[in-house]
């Protein structure tokens, strides 16, 4: 059983890296629209026996990717391949998590359903928003970090790490903060936000200190950044001497990059698991395309994935040739 790697539209260039990690060439499809809006797509290798995995990502015209996906999947399912696995560096939906309030719908569960029904055995995907999506599932599911990189960025570029403090912005992100925080060696801290309506922070109330250290905020996300602006102006208050902010998924909506430019962060971390085609002058963009593409190398050669989860692989190996 061989394996091919195929790209969706929405992060052509993290399939690329990917595939270029691995040695081995994208498989040769077509994307497409019919004249009325639909989805059309043209799988032009034989996939028959093969280990397939699909690389999309959940960013950009979110549905339309979805789709496109959900249709390439089927596609490879119907021309008889052996395995499918969906790569989703960014899973779509899945802040819809939970029933948060009446007649609200769980709209991760939902995707994770059409993912399966349309033929997915596997899904390898990058900072779930809440781990337990995973259990949405009946297949497997590879929820890999970004820590790893996110550790090794920190010792590269920040002079003195030592003297750092890791900082979640709410109290989901703290096993995040702590996790980081605990290979380190390093203090964490936590925001707490008061809130007087859904979406509208009243207060921020920092837990611990940070004064004369240098504080880095770690999430999931970076959306509309509100917030996580907002939890800098405190660490500056706070006294913190800089201030950094490691995030997975870069979405930016809207003005999010005008607030980051314009904010106490002397740097703004994301990965290129959502392509960064403008970035502010203090947004970098590190690139996690190893870790995805040696994900896909042991799940087709069968070896365990433990490995990916630590600092110690990124600081010293590399994806090798499948």
């Amino acid at each position: 059983m061989a394996i091919k790697v195929f790209s969706g539209s929405s992060n052509e260039d993290l399939a690329k890296r990917v595939a270029e990690q691995l040695a081995h060439p994208l498989g040769a499809c077509k994307l497409d629209k019919f004249a009325n809006g639909e989805t059309k797509v043209e799988i032009r290798e034989s996939v028959r026996g093969e280990d397939v995995f699909i690389i999309q990502s959940g960013c950009g015209n979110i549905n339309d990717n979805l789709m496109e996906l959900l249709i390439m999947i089927n596609a490879c399912k119907i021309a008889s391949a052996q395995k499918i696995t969906a790569v989703i560096p960014c899973f779509p939906y899945a802040r819809q998590d939970r029933k948060d309030k009446s007649r609200a719908p769980i709209s991760a569960k939902l995707v994770a359903n059409m993912l399966s029904v349309a033929g997915a055995n596997h899904i390898i995907t990058m900072d779930l928003h809440a781990n337990q999506v995973q259990g949405f599932f009946d297949i497997p599911v590879d929820n890999l970090y970004a820590e790893p990189i996110a550790i090794r960025w920190i010792k590269e570029n920040i002079s003195d790490w030592r003297n750092c403090v890791i900082v979640s912005p709410d109290a989901g992100g703290a096993k995040r903060a702590t996790s980081i925080a605990d290979k380190l060696g390093v203090n964490c801290a936590i925001i707490h936000k008061e809130r007087k309506r859904s979406g509208e922070v009243s207060s921020m109330i920092l837990m611990g200190d940070v004064k004369d250290c240098v504080a880095i905020l770690v999430d999931d996300m970076a959306d509309t950044c509100g917030t996580i602006v907002s939890g800098a102006e405190k660490l500056s208050e706070a006294g913190a001497k800089e201030i950094y902010a490691i995030l997975t998924h870069g979405v930016f909506s809207g003005d999010a990059i005008q607030k980051v430019t314009g904010s106490k962060f002397k740097a703004m971390v994301v990965t290129n698991t959502i392509p960064q085609k403008t970035t502010g002058t203090n947004i970098e963009c590190i690139d996690v395309s190893i870790l995805f593409a040696e994900a896909i190398r042991r799940n087709h050669t069968g070896e365990s994935i433990g490995t990916l989860f630590t600092p110690e692989f990124i600081l010293g190996s590399a994806a090798r040739i499948v």
